[in-house]
């Protein structure tokens, strides 16, 4: 789900959404850029909030049912929302209230959103993560979420590019943990 942008887009601080195909390590190199940036008063990393039961083993995120989520996308309530994979993600409407004020914030996002994104924000940054497929395919089945069939569901998207957006940062996640890190922090220049 995309909605309308504001008549005036919100600043002067920054959304930057992470995103990429499910394998690349996202989560991993969010974990990390959060740690590194410990401290840091002037960035904040978004919660969000899916239609899905909270797992330790993956995202930390709050639950939400597929009604709270209807309601809160059909009153526009959120920051973001759209939903994939069976699941409706929010990122919450508090969180543009900080980029008012000036602060980074930081989300685990969608490809589908990033045009709404940068009509929304006047400072819209993308990372994207990527992986090559076979690197993928290992990962997807080292989680043991998911069955071959939904693996190879997820691989037939893996190689979408995003629309053509300003802002973008591209981060192949095939090294350490640590050298993904130090390439996001210099790309968005923290």
């Amino acid at each position: 789900m995309v909605t309308k942008a504001p008549a005036q887009k919100i600043g002067p601080g920054r959304m930057v959404l992470v995103v990429g195909p499910s394998g690349a390590g996202k989560d991993t190199l969010m974990s990390g850029l959060k740690s590194r940036l410990a401290g840091r008063v002037d960035i904040h990393f978004a919660r969000r909030l899916i239609t899905r039961e909270a797992d330790t083993d993956a995202e930390d995120h709050d639950s939400l049912t597929p009604a709270e989520f209807d309601q809160l996308a059909a009153t526009e309530n959120t920051a973001l929302h759209w939903q994939a994979h069976g699941h409706g993600y929010v990122i919450p409407k508090s969180y543009d209230r900080l980029i008012e004020a000036g602060a980074t914030v930081i989300a685990n996002g969608s490809r589908r959103i990033l045009n709404h994104a940068s009509n929304k924000y006047q400072n819209a940054h993308v990372v994207l993560v990527t992986a090559p497929i076979p690197v993928l395919a290992e990962r997807l089945a080292a989680r043991s979420r998911e069955t071959a069939e939904e693996i190879e569901r997820r691989l037939s998207r893996a190689n979408l590019e995003p629309d053509p957006i300003a802002n973008l940062i591209r981060i192949e996640n095939t090294g350490t943990v640590a050298s993904g890190v130090g390439a996001m922090i210099k790309g968005l220049r923290l």
